[in-house]
């Protein structure tokens, strides 16, 4: 995968956050996460802080809101399941707006909502500036298991080609007059996606074997060894850091 390789979650940037290394930005958003998720749900106004710490985040890495907010919409499913909740508990009953919902309900669709929230934000801005490669070798330095690392390396510099494959039939088929138009259809639908599963198989397999072919033993060598400083691991730290005094003051409070 090339350096310029990026993905689309990524905007280009010469910010303080771009130039952080991938580890120490993985790291620190792991961190703010777990303090995210360790907050009691009654400490409504910490969430109120966290938001603001990602908001200041945002502002230094100078990511636009309408950005941030567009690439939250991929939490809709669970919005969805959350707003269910209030309808579908039991225990103690509240009338909201003439509907009867429960109280142990709204408490938990305020939880999803909130932490899972900020924590779909706090990804988006890791995956707003790092790209893809960063990433990587930011979940090597961390010691991550060098096989998961090298499937999830797989997966992203042949997600694009199996993409291209199945693009390549799709125009075939159109050129030959088929438009999928109902369920009489789904057989033709069915046959490509096993020619395109026999297909990727096959070419995994001459791909392992040129591998095998130019020496690879089961693991990738490391082409850039990404290094942090202490000021850089500490600038990383303010974000999680802070997130967690507000966590323990939300227990004390």
């Amino acid at each position: 995968m090339g350096a310029g390789h990026a993905h689309k979650l990524y905007r280009h940037g010469h910010s303080p956050v771009h130039g952080l290394p991938p580890h120490c930005k993985l790291a620190a958003t792991l961190a703010f996460v777990v303090v995210v998720v360790s907050t009691p749900r009654e400490a409504v106004w910490a969430f109120g802080l966290y938001a603001a710490l990602l908001a200041a985040v945002a502002a230094v890495a100078r990511i636009p809101a309408g950005f941030l907010l567009r690439r939250l919409l991929i939490e809709v499913p669970f919005v969805a399941f959350a707003v269910l909740m209030p309808f579908v508990a039991e225990g103690e009953r509240v009338q909201v707006l003439g509907m009867s919902l429960s109280v142990s309900g709204l408490w938990g669709a305020w939880n999803v909502l909130a932490k899972g929230t900020l924590g779909v934000a706090a990804s988006v801005l890791l995956a707003s500036t790092t790209e893809l490669r960063a990433l990587l070798l930011g979940l090597q330095r961390l010691k991550l298991p060098p096989l998961l690392v090298q499937i999830a390396s797989f997966m992203i510099r042949y997600g694009d080609v199996i993409s291209d494959e199945l693009r390549r039939m799709s125009i075939a088929r159109r050129s030959r007059g088929f438009e999928a138009s109902g369920i009489r259809h789904w057989g033709v639908l069915a046959k490509t996606a096993g020619a395109l599963f026999i297909r990727s198989y096959e070419r995994g397999e001459r791909v392992y074997l040129a591998m095998v072919s130019r020496g690879y033993a089961g693991s990738m060598p490391v082409i850039d060894e990404v290094a942090a400083t202490r000021a850089q691991w500490a600038y990383a730290s303010v974000l999680p850091v802070t997130a967690l005094a507000v966590c323990l003051m939300g227990w004390t409070l």
